[in-house]
């Protein structure tokens, strides 16, 4: 199961935001790492369910970027393609004679 955590840090410049993310990327049972949010001051993280402990990477992200709040944590929803509504199929043709 994946897990999605959503952390919102005090990132004033672009050095801070990569350390951020390399500090997240590190941490072991993280599959991906992205920045969201007006001033990209959000960090998400998707990783395993269990591998990732969302109280120590805020706890971490604190300690060497600045001040963190956890925002988020729930489960990566799949996202379903929706068929296109197939081609309205001609209706039934009847022919009176």
């Amino acid at each position: 199961m994946k897990q999605k955590i959503v952390i919102k840090v005090e990132m004033t410049c672009d050095k801070c935001r990569s350390k951020a993310m390399a500090l997240v990327s590190a941490t072991v049972g993280v599959d991906s790492v992205a920045l969201a949010g007006d001033g990209k001051e959000q960090v998400v993280v998707v990783g395993d369910g269990d591998g990732v402990d969302s109280v120590k990477l805020t706890s971490a992200l604190r300690k060497k970027v600045g001040h963190a709040q956890l925002v988020q944590v729930g489960e990566v929803k799949k996202e379903e393609k929706k068929k296109p509504a197939e081609a309205a199929a001609p209706a039934s043709v009847v022919e009176y004679s």
